[in-house]
């Protein structure tokens, strides 16, 4: 079945990228102080750029070469996060669950992102409704 997607909030990666983001900035309240302007700043800025680039890209899908640039850039800010997780691991400021439930949420958003990439045209201004049979890992809902 396809559908319209009017906006990259209606994009079902984008609402994957909000809820890391989301907790990643809950968890990391509990790291310690000395960590404020290094690991938490770091973990909370990659974080927060994966769906900032999201957005940027789907205004520029009329591009594809800008938009796939742009997915791009919030791939390899999710790949970021992985490390910034497994450094927050590393240091016991997360507990295991925590650690491979948000690692696989970074996993997730990043196959996502390799569908989009691989298929831009499909998300193009001058295509009205995204094509059919996507798949459970594109980035429509």
């Amino acid at each position: 079945m396809s559908e319209r997607i009017e906006s990259f909030r209606d994009l079902r990666v984008y609402s994957k990228a909000l809820e890391l983001q989301r907790e990643i900035f809950e968890v990391s309240k509990a790291f310690p102080k000395q960590e404020t302007y290094a690991l938490t700043d770091q973990i909370r800025r990659a974080a927060r750029s994966i769906g900032a680039n999201i957005a940027e890209a789907w205004q520029k899908r009329r591009y594809p070469l800008h938009f796939v640039s742009k997915l791009s850039d919030s791939d390899g800010e999710q790949a970021e996060t992985q490390h910034w997780i497994q450094t927050a691991f590393d240091c016991d400021y997360l507990p295991e669950g925590t650690y491979l439930r948000m690692l696989e949420a970074c996993q997730e958003v990043g196959r996502m992102l390799g569908s989009m990439m691989e298929k831009p045209e499909a998300f193009s201004r001058r295509f009205g409704k995204l094509a059919e049979g996507r798949g459970r890992n594109a980035g429509n809902r």
